[in-house]
């Protein structure tokens, strides 16, 4: 899918294709990290984080998306509820507003939904008992 940027304005090919998410690429925590740790950095992110600003639907879409194992329905989820991804791993997303002129499709990007690698992905050091 071709896209120009103009200023904050995206223009998109009328064809409809878009982007496909995918994970983000491996990481690494600061310290080795316990499951438990990362469960409550990630609550804590999706408790604060529509506090920042945006759309609570929209961080509800990011969040049922981000904890989706099969991409194509995280997919779904992401059409549906309008959002714009930057990052094809969703670590960088706005929300749509949609101005149609006949062939060409332009979309004002919203507000911006930044989410950490952390809620998208296990850490290559996340400790596992056995």
């Amino acid at each position: 899918m071709a896209r120009l940027v103009l200023g904050t304005w995206y223009l998109v090919e009328a064809d409809g294709r878009k982007e496909k998410i995918r994970r983000p690429k491996t990481w690494k925590h600061p310290q080795p990290i316990s499951r438990a740790e990362l469960t409550q950095m990630g609550e804590e992110f999706w408790d604060t984080a529509p506090h920042y600003g945006g759309k609570k639907e929209i961080w509800d879409a990011l969040r049922a998306a981000a904890e989706e194992d099969d991409l194509s329905l995280a997919q779904t989820v992401i059409e549906s509820a309008g959002v714009v991804v930057q990052n094809a791993d969703l670590t960088i997303c706005y929300d749509e507003k949609v101005v149609k002129k006949k062939i060409v499709i332009f979309f004002w990007l919203g507000s911006k939904y930044k989410l950490p690698k952390y809620v998208l992905r296990d850490p290559s050091n996340l400790i596992t008992i056995k």
